[in-house]
Formats: structure tokens, C-alpha cells, sequence
């Protein structure tokens, strides 16, 4: 077995927030260089619910699946499979938790497994995730605390 990837970071907002921001103001924060098309404009959606889609969408409406919500529990916890510009065959999970802390804060911890369905690749592909999610953490913690539109 492969260890899951395990990160966890601090936001200056309640999980209330951090929760939304995730979920429902997705392509404020997320890193065009992160997605299939690379296109400007692009937009990203996690359906909320359970068994909902995750996609992006160009500017031409072009869109690309990423993943499918298999847990959906505002605010405190969202779970998904994960297979952005792969088969779906590979999906990963992926499961974020939203715990409050401190007054105003937010502990996020993302727990990304399942790296044995890419055989003798899994330590190269879990090593590029861990690359992936660390450059997601400070657009992400930005616009946490960004007064809501």
C-alpha cells in the first residue's frame, strides 16, 4: 500500500466559508495551469451533492470531467473520486475536511489515496499531486479571506 498524500493548512475564515469557497468559488482560486484546457475565462464546477459532477468548462462551453462527489456534508467534510486529465479507471479519492479553529479560522486537511491503481507509476503520480495541492494552498487561502461577492 501506498501512503496517502496528507496536507493540512490554516485560513482566516470560518468553515462556513472555507467550505463555500471550495465548492461553490472554485474558479476564483484555482490555478488555470491546474486544469485539461489551460483556457482563460474557464470555469469550474463541484455539484453539490452527492454523486455530482466535477468539471471545467471553457469560454466555448467545451467541458472536461475531473471527478465525482461521493460525499457531500457542508461544512465540515466533502469527498471525492478525482481523475482530472486521466481515465476514469485511475480515479483517486480525495477528502477534505473544514474544522473550525480559533475564533475565526479554519483547519483544512486534504487526505488524497488510492495511488495503487497506477501500478509502478503511483510514486511519480503521487509525488506530481503532492506538487499539485501545495501550489493550490495560498490562491486558495486568498481568496478565503476576500469579502464575498
Amino acid at each position: 500500500m501506498i501512503e496517502p498524500l496528507e496536507l493540512e493548512f490554516s485560513v482566516a475564515c470560518p468553515p462556513e466559508h472555507a467550505f463555500e469557497v471550495w465548492t461553490e468559488r472554485t474558479s476564483m482560486w484555482w490555478p488555470k495551469g491546474h486544469s485539461v484546457s489551460g483556457e482563460p475565462g474557464l470555469t469550474v464546477t463541484i455539484e453539490s451533492r452527492e454523486g455530482g459532477r466535477i468539471f471545467e468548462r471553457t469560454p466555448e462551453g467545451v467541458e472536461h470531467d475531473w471527478g465525482q462527489v461521493t460525499a457531500w456534508e457542508p461544512p465540515h467534510r466533502l469527498a471525492y473520486l478525482w481523475h482530472i486529465a486521466w481515465d476514469r479507471a485511475d480515479a483517486t479519492e480525495v477528502e477534505i475536511t473544514f474544522n473550525p479553529e480559533g475564533e475565526d479560522g479554519t483547519r483544512v486537511a486534504i487526505v488524497h489515496s488510492g495511488w495503487e491503481r497506477f501500478g509502478e507509476r503511483a510514486p511519480t503520480m503521487r509525488d506530481r499531486n503532492r506538487a499539485g495541492w501545495a501550489s493550490l494552498i495560498d490562491p486558495y487561502g486568498a481568496a478565503c479571506v476576500k469579502p464575498a461577492a
